[in-house]
């Protein structure tokens, strides 16, 4: 492990973080760390998973009530097409995964299960039964669509520590989503959590909206974040308005363990079908890390 780790010290008991290493500092002692090894500052790339998220497939079937389209169906199609694991997020107002779709999928899929869901007392409780392999520790509001922003870990650090120590005791791995800024990366380090999940929203949006410069700048927070939770010994997934093309770009970061997607898959799936989605997704990542070697994105 690199040095930068040990210098990462869990916070005692009820202390809260009152300090921060500049981000600069700690990217490029990360880099000097890298260029120091024998195999120079080209870092070796972990094998990159694929986790698909089935929650849109509730959604459209909740638009009308029942029992179909079953998003525990579409897992397993997904899982034969090449899915590494499944995710699915129980949000508190079950707008499109239910209880039962958690259990069912913990008990029929034979792949590790991420559990999406809020820092509350009620999702422990389920997520303890339930027993995924993972949670990810997610923001929520009732009147948002979609996830907006990361996981303030700074902030909720006193709330989040023991919640993160009990899913820990109950043997599930637990990752943070969150912003791809220092201050949150250092601190879910320092909270113990073994993986963080970089939002790649901002970025997404602005290389589908055609906005190169706001592109730029958040491919470069990206990349930075990447090497600074990694130098810090933390996994790195990555994940939200991810498709074919900005999937194969950060598949080309070494740093980069999982990518989790769902809405573009489910929405793809429409129009050539599940299956084909996940092979060509899975296409479009091994495109990727085929260029783990060489610079990725744009300036990298």
């Amino acid at each position: 492990m690199l040095r930068i780790a040990k210098a990462i010290r869990p916070l005692p008991a009820g202390e809260r973080c009152t300090e921060f290493r500049g981000w600069p500092d700690l990217v490029k002692i990360y880099d000097a760390q890298v260029s120091l090894t024998p195999e120079s500052a080209a870092m070796p790339a972990l094998p990159l998973r694929l986790g698909v998220n089935v929650d849109h497939v509730a959604t459209l079937r909740n638009a009308r009530g029942g029992e179909r389209p079953d998003p525990v169906r579409a897992a397993l199609l997904a899982i034969e097409a090449g899915a590494d694991g499944i995710t699915a997020h129980l949000r508190e107002d079950r707008r499109h995964i239910r209880d039962a779709d958690m259990a069912r999928l913990k008990a029929e899929i034979g792949r590790p299960l991420n559990f999406e869901m809020a820092a509350t007392d009620d999702m422990l409780r389920i997520s303890l039964a339930t027993k995924p392999h993972a949670v990810c520790l997610v923001p929520e509001r009732r009147e948002e669509l979609t996830t907006e922003g990361g996981l303030d870990v700074v902030g909720q650090h006193n709330a989040l520590a023991p919640f993160i120590a009990k899913l820990g005791d109950g043997g599930i791995r637990v990752s943070l989503f969150i912003a791809a800024d220092p201050r949150q990366i250092e601190m879910a380090a320092k909270l113990r959590a073994p993986v963080v999940e970089l939002h790649t929203g901002a970025w997404c949006d602005a290389v589908v909206d055609g906005h190169a410069e706001k592109a730029e700048a958040e491919w470069q927070r990206i990349v930075a974040g990447a090497r600074l939770a990694k130098a810090a010994g933390l996994e790195v997934h990555a994940g939200h308005g991810l498709d074919y093309a900005t999937a194969e770009t950060i598949s080309a970061r070494p740093e980069i363990a999982e990518l989790n997607i769902g809405y573009f898959m489910i929405g793809e799936a429409i129009f050539v079908g599940l299956a084909e989605t996940v092979r060509a997704m899975r296409a479009a990542m091994d495109r990727g890390r085929g260029k783990s070697g060489s610079k990725a994105g744009s300036k990298s």
